[in-house]
């Protein structure tokens, strides 16, 4: 079984998806019911899947925005429905930096508490589902560590089933980093299919065309992150220089 951490900040506004409010029509509240909705579906992913959830959330002492509650009653509040809070274990992050703090928590688990492997995944990988952690943990029956792609050499998903050199290992491009980094310590490494990050505007443009055409076509969609595009007054226009998101 792998245990997969889904590393997140309570979705206050002002904290998260800030690229997105600097690039795009959401303001900082529009923005944290967006990043609601992702972590929603995230847990309810690695919850629907075969692997153990944990709920790694940053606490408020590490946190440079104050909230209405504490940082995991927020976190709990955010994700009640889509899996048993009750049953759902949450810790506090350790470290400064995200590759800090998912290094500190694949390493705690796989040597402090023997865990076969560790996945680790952000709510901002918008299309993380079941079978991505399910196929991941398959492979891991005859590789060490498993990425899966994210557009602009990002990584939506990582598992591991031995420590590397965690720091650092995220700096862009993640993929490449990453896969040095599990070469250098002598591991091997396969991939998964790439889907969308949601962090730039463009990456919300791109969002925001899956999830329609899915839902035209009956296919697979995150469904709080689903309802969040039918409910936003956004449109998705072509530019010179790409796609724009407008209202």
């Amino acid at each position: 079984m792998t245990t997969v951490a889904v590393l997140c900040d309570p979705p206050r506004p002002g904290l998260v998806l800030d690229d997105l409010v600097d690039a795009s029509p959401l303001s900082p509240e529009a923005a944290a019911a967006l990043y609601s909705v992702l972590l929603r579906d995230s847990v309810r992913a690695v919850g629907a899947s075969g692997g153990e959830l944990l709920i790694n959330y940053r606490p408020d002492e590490a946190l440079p925005v104050d909230g209405e509650a504490d940082a995991e009653t927020e976190v709990r509040d955010a994700i009640e429905g889509a899996v048993d809070v009750s049953e759902t274990r949450f810790e506090k992050q350790v470290g400064e930096t995200f590759a800090g703090r998912a290094g500190n928590t694949a390493t705690h688990l796989l040597a402090s508490e023997d865990a076969a492997s560790v996945g680790i995944t952000r709510p901002e990988a918008a299309f993380l589902a079941r079978p991505v952690i399910d196929g991941g943990a398959m492979k891991l029956r005859s590789t060490d560590t498993v990425l899966a792609p994210a557009p602009g050499g990002r990584v939506y998903y990582a598992a591991f089933g031995a420590p590397i050199d965690f720091a650092d290992c995220y700096a862009p491009p993640a993929v490449e980093t990453l896969t040095d980094r599990i070469l250098d310590a002598g591991l091997d490494v396969q991939f998964l299919e790439t889907k969308p990050y949601l962090e730039t505007a463009a990456d919300l443009a791109e969002v925001l065309t899956g999830v329609r055409a899915r839902r035209k076509a009956d296919a697979l969609v995150p469904p709080a992150l689903a309802d969040w595009v039918d409910e936003a007054d956004l449109t998705v226009e072509r530019a010179d220089d790409g796609l724009t998101v407008s209202r």
